[in-house]
């Protein structure tokens, strides 16, 4: 691509000071969306190889926050820079319907109007929710738009088109059909306030002191925190290697409890901690998923598990005079009618006891371990009827073979671990809100999770007939590590199961965005940057550096307005530097090459070098590297070295050094343009449409 050997028109009205990213932002956008360029089969003849990105569909019940906005720069940096180097690039884009995430979004929005989605009906609380999804969605579309995100609209999809949600029950049935999905009676994590079970990722462990409890059981003493669920006990267990109680295994003990004497047996399991409390616990199959465990291996010795407590959260009519108080009021009940029959040692009660307890990860209720019937699981770990391994082992193998590799490579270990500890997976939900689960005798949907799961071959296989042929696998999958069980896990078991083929060849994970001070960004905490604001402050181009700079992967990226504001001078000092070229260039007429100095030939050859760097920064995924390094080598070294030691040049008498000067000044800003567009796309496109240059198109799809 030439230099024009002619006058250039400079438009010096779009140079005013200082660079104004409003009147420039909404008016570049809609140039690269009207020039069709953002879908592949419309770029210019390109290559054979192919790269594709499926976005990870925002959930649409809301506005886009700081964590899109870091997905979106990093996946438009490497669609940016592919689409230039000439691959048939597809950024495929989408929105998530986000099952229980959005029921719970509008389930604040009916508290505030002060209505109860129970009390409304199923048909019309669905269209109420489809109707406020669809409005957000569009909502959310424009704000991708603002951030830049370069993707195929014509290919836009939404995980309740009626396509996706035929693929979907059509994994469900392939399931169905290899053994990999049963319907039973099990424990699942119940959520007492939003009324429905949750998965085992949906899980989240919190410190919490509680009392424990030291009490007696006939001849035993076991210490428990949960006294309101010893109404459901069918067993005492002790570890079988435990000396102390060899005696007692496999014999009925007599126990004295509130309402009067009983039996119970003592069995033994190795899940047993000895050095727990007592080495002796108490069973309630009903109420932890560990003494369900223990149940099933002890179903011929010890009675059925016996559920006490209701969905609501309150002791049922098994507990007498308990029933229908909640479970810390009648935690402290049952404790002081203990103590007084002599059940109960307060003298020996922990009353700072510290452990771990699940809540549920939107609302932060207490989970409830609840057996319900009917729920649907998938099989983790057992193999299909028409194949050798595992949904667990297929995605395992995949990364051990380095079908797919991690960004940064350490969350592999994370991974395998996940994947040796995975539980069969509870894929019914009990709200309105979802993909149905296709059975007669059921109201529940499916998990989100379990859809979204299958992003990746769903989207390509429900737009235009050769895309899963063409972009199949997808060359990454870009996320924040927070979601690399609750999605990353499951589409690469789902795609590996259901096409052969892993879903993607590179996981690269980003950071959760903190403020200054570490700390995680929350709107009680008052340090939530909305990013549509800043850019309307600072221009989208300073956001997507300030998201960048200093934001390695898998590390959580610091974010505060000073940087975002030093970001945008950074824009501001490109803008006033191409200024200066432009307005230094405009009769620049040179017909052939200029006989450069020693000094510009020094300068280009770097030059050369520094796009070969960032070329290698950006394939080897540190965007945080060139970012920075093209920050400062405009900056420094361009505008305040380079830029500087040629103006006595410029002002000269000497014409063919003048031109000399003009082409090396040209040549660096015109290839910084290039090396900066993937990130700072807006001004960059702006100030290269004002280049002379031959044949000129587009930036964004220039020769890399």
């Amino acid at each position: 691509m030439a230099l024009i050997p002619v006058k250039q028109k400079f438009m010096w009205k779009q140079f005013d000071k200082p660079y104004n990213p409003k009147k420039v932002e909404h008016k570049i956008y809609q140039l690269w969306e009207k020039s069709g360029y953002f879908n592949p089969d419309k770029l210019p003849a390109s290559k054979t190889k192919s790269f594709c990105i499926i976005m990870p569909p925002p959930n649409a019940n809301g506005s886009l926050h700081l964590g899109h906005a870091v997905f979106v720069t990093l996946q438009d940096i490497m669609i940016r820079f592919h689409r230039m180097k000439g691959d048939k690039t597809l950024w495929l884009p989408g929105a998530d319907h986000a099952g229980f995430e959005t029921q719970v979004v509008y389930d604040k929005k009916l508290e505030k109007e002060g209505r109860n989605r129970f009390k409304i009906p199923r048909g019309q609380l669905y269209k109420e929710i489809l109707d406020f999804t669809l409005k957000n969605k569009k909502v959310m579309e424009n704000q991708l738009r603002k951030l830049g995100a370069s993707c195929d609209w014509s290919r836009e999809k939404f995980t309740l088109d009626k396509d996706i949600v035929e693929i979907v029950y059509q994994t469900f049935k392939k399931l169905r059909e290899d053994g990999l999905v049963y319907q039973g009676q099990r424990i699942v994590n119940w959520c007492t306030k939003h009324q429905t079970s949750l998965s085992d990722v949906e899980i989240k462990y919190e410190e919490r002191i509680d009392p424990l409890y030291y009490i007696k059981y006939g001849p035993l003493e076991l210490a428990t925190v949960r006294l309101e669920t010893k109404f459901g006990d069918t067993a005492v267990a002790v570890n079988p290697k435990d000396k102390r109680y060899q005696k007692y295994i496999g014999q009925e003990i007599k126990i004295e409890t509130v309402w009067g004497l009983a039996k119970i047996k003592v069995i033994s399991d190795e899940a047993v901690d000895p050095n727990f409390g007592t080495g002796v616990v108490k069973v309630t199959p009903a109420h932890d998923p560990v003494d369900f465990e223990i149940w099933q291996r002890h179903k011929n010795e010890i009675p059925p598990p016996k559920q006490v407590i209701d969905k609501f959260g309150r002791l049922n009519e098994y507990t007498g005079p308990y029933q229908g108080m909640k479970i810390k009021e009648g935690r402290e009940k049952i404790s002081q009618d203990m103590i007084k029959k002599g059940l109960l040692d307060p003298k020996k009660t922990e009353h700072n006891y510290k452990h771990n307890v699940g809540v549920c990860y939107k609302c932060g209720t207490i989970i409830e371990p609840m057996i319900l019937d009917k729920q649907w699981f998938v099989k983790m770990t057992e193999k299909p009827k028409s194949g050798d391994f595992s949904l667990r082992d297929l995605a395992v193998r995949a990364v051990k073979k380095g079908e797919i590799k991690f960004v940064p490579k350490r969350f592999e270990k994370i991974f395998f671990h996940w994947m040796r500890n995975i539980r069969d997976w509870n894929i019914s939900r009990q709200i309105p809100w979802g993909i149905k689960i296709p059975e007669k005798n059921t109201e529940d949907v499916f998990d989100t999770w379990f859809s979204s799961g299958q992003w990746p071959f769903a989207t390509l296989m429900t737009t235009k007939p050769s895309d899963f042929k063409k972009f199949y696998p997808t060359s990454v999958m870009e996320t924040g590590w927070d979601i690399l069980f609750f999605w990353v896990a499951r589409m690469i078991m789902l795609g590996i199961y259901t096409t052969g083929k892993a879903p993607f060849r590179y996981v690269y994970l980003h950071g959760l965005v903190r403020d200054k001070d570490r700390q995680k960004m929350s709107k009680s905490k008052g340090n939530v940057i909305d990013p549509l604001g800043v850019i309307d402050l600072y221009g989208a181009d300073a956001l997507r550096m300030a998201l960048l700079v200093g934001n390695a992967p898998g590390n959580d990226p610091i974010i505060y307005e000073e940087k975002i504001r030093g970001y945008r001078n950074f824009a501001n000092k490109i803008w006033q530097a191409s200024r200066f070229v432009l307005i230094n260039t405009k009769d620049f007429e040179s017909q052939t090459k200029p006989k450069l100095t020693d000094y510009d030939k020094k300068k280009l050859k770097e030059l050369e070098l520094l796009k070969k760097e960032i070329t290698k920064l950006i394939e080897s995924f540190k965007f945080y590297a060139a970012a920075e390094k093209l920050y400062h080598y405009f900056w420094h070294t361009f505008a305040d070295k380079i830029i500087e030691s040629v103006k006595p040049r410029l002002k000269g008498n000497n014409e063919k050094d003048r031109q000399a000067a003009q082409y090396l000044l040209l040549e660096i800003l015109k290839t910084n343009l290039k090396l900066l567009h993937p990130f700072m796309p807006f001004i960059t496109e702006e100030i290269y449409q004002q280049l002379p240059v031959k044949n000129k198109k587009l930036l964004m799809i220039e020769k890399w």
